[in-house]
């Protein structure tokens, strides 16, 4: 949420006007209507005079928060994810997404690590046991199937799991 629309927020929490905050800040009533509708940016000293009379914390009033991601970046962040789930079939398309979408994506150096984890302990798992006729094509579909799980528990933003993974890399 937007400085301006904290204030918005917080003065009719208050039950004030427009005009009742400016008078009591000494700031132009116009000046309040441009700041409420993101016209422009308060300067911290007004910040500070509007927060004392709404009697909040001025750190609320500004943008140094988080920013709330929008609907279109979520949804591009969670077909990301998603990509990064099913890449668990091959090692190459996890690190390289990794690598070019790690700072659009919020959490993704845990998903990656989840990923290459579980990818190692399989294929420790699956060396010893080539020679077997079955064992390896049993381990290859039960990996394939946590993936196809996973991924779609990431679509659906539901906690994914990994079983009987080595923690190589941390989270």
């Amino acid at each position: 949420m937007k400085p301006g629309q904290r204030i918005k927020e917080a003065r009719l929490r208050k039950g004030m006007t427009q005009q009742e905050l400016a008078d009591r800040t000494n700031i132009n009533v116009r000046t309040i209507q441009r700041i409420e509708n993101g016209e422009v940016f308060a300067r911290a000293y007004s910040l500070k005079l509007i927060a004392s009379v709404l009697e909040i914390e001025p750190q609320l009033l500004t943008d140094k928060q988080e920013p709330e991601p929008d609907e279109k970046e979520v949804k591009v962040n969670k077909l990301w994810l998603a990509f990064l789930h099913l890449s668990g079939f091959l090692l190459l398309p996890t690190v390289m997404i990794w690598i070019f979408e790690k700072k659009r994506i919020q959490g993704v150096r845990k998903h990656v690590a989840d990923i290459i984890n579980f990818q190692l302990t399989m294929l420790v798992f699956l060396i010893p046991v080539l020679p077997l006729a079955v064992l390896p094509i049993l381990i290859a579909i039960f990996t394939s199937v946590i993936i196809i799980v996973n991924t779609f528990k990431v679509i659906a933003d539901r906690p994914y799991h990994y079983p009987f993974t080595i923690s190589f890399l941390k989270g």
